[in-house]
């Protein structure tokens, strides 16, 4: 079992920044794919950005392309989200998901474990 916790989510007012994180509770994050999804209040849960298990390949979603930044550092055992001109409509929960041995996918059924979540709230 993988437990995975997310942290750096907060308010923020619209362009700013946040850089969320993911890591595995007692264990590295090396050998799976992770991905990072987002569900606003009444709407279905979305793919954000997803990253390899060997950090080679890389997807995002098109509404983030160019102001989100996903990255690994399995020496810190933690995969990284960085948020950037942030917007209302990125209000939501962001969550992470990983799978094992995984290539970087945008399905939400394809991730095997999951957090708990942290809130991201963008003001206007």
């Amino acid at each position: 079992q993988v437990q995975l916790v997310e942290a750096g989510g907060g308010l923020v007012q619209a362009g700013g920044s946040l850089r969320l994180s993911c890591a595995a509770s007692g264990r590295t994050l090396s050998n799976y794919a992770v991905g990072w999804f987002r569900q606003a209040p009444g709407k279905d849960r979305e793919f954000v950005s997803a990253v390899s298990w060997r950090g080679g390949t890389t997807y995002y979603a098109d509404p983030v392309k160019g102001r989100f930044t996903i990255s690994r550092d399995d020496a810190k055992r933690a995969v990284y989200l960085q948020v950037n001109s942030l917007k209302p409509e990125d209000t939501a929960v962001y969550y992470c998901a990983a799978k094992k041995f995984g290539i970087a996918t945008m399905g939400v059924t394809e991730y095997d474990y999951w957090g708990q979540g942290t809130q991201v709230t963008v003001s206007s």
